[in-house]
């Protein structure tokens, strides 16, 4: 009897884990992408260079000290190690969240996106000391909020950051729609 609870048990853990699996490979692949396009604006741009592609969309390559939206950027660099530890304590936090609730979809979609983006972001810390970004939109109906019209420069970590956040939104208004 004991064998055969331990061999359940042992089932069920595994069964929970390569459900976790498809997870874990998604945030891998946000941290590729996010990773590559970056490698590839390092090679190709200078600090402040920039290539204009469309009327209202640049490629540039700014370095990002601080957070979104540049908060924190000025401090006098512990904010390098905060923002890593922020990111490994989010990530762990993120990894348990998986565990728990790999089996809806997306809910689950939601937080591999965040672990991807924000995994992305903190590599980026530890290596350089700052993250690169490279995606400048800009429109005069954002002159108002921004100065030019140009919204702050982002990257893939980013988009997956807020596709993660959108996500878990929805999931949340789903939910309570449903009960």
């Amino acid at each position: 009897m004991r064998s055969k609870s331990r061999s359940s048990l042992s089932r069920s853990s595994s069964s929970s884990s390569a459900s976790l699996t498809p997870w874990l490979v998604l945030a891998l692949l946000v941290i590729g992408a996010d990773q590559a396009s970056k490698w590839l604006v390092l090679q190709r741009f200078q600090l402040g260079d920039g290539q204009t592609l469309t009327s209202y969309f640049n490629l540039v390559r700014v370095h990002n000290t601080g957070a979104a939206f540049s908060f924190l950027a000025q401090a006098a660099g512990w904010q390098r190690w905060f923002f890593i530890g922020l990111g490994a304590a989010a990530s762990a936090l993120f990894i348990w969240m998986l565990q728990q609730h790999a089996r809806q979809r997306l809910f689950s979609f939601s937080v591999a996106m965040l672990l991807g983006g924000a995994i992305g972001n903190v590599i980026d810390r530890a290596w350089h000391g700052y993250v690169v970004d490279f995606l400048q939109f800009h429109w005069n109906a954002l002159a108002p909020l921004f100065p030019g019209g140009y919204f702050p420069s982002f990257n893939v970590a980013d988009c997956a950051i807020t596709a993660g956040a959108i996500g878990l939104i929805l999931d949340e208004l789903w939910r309570v729609r449903r009960s």
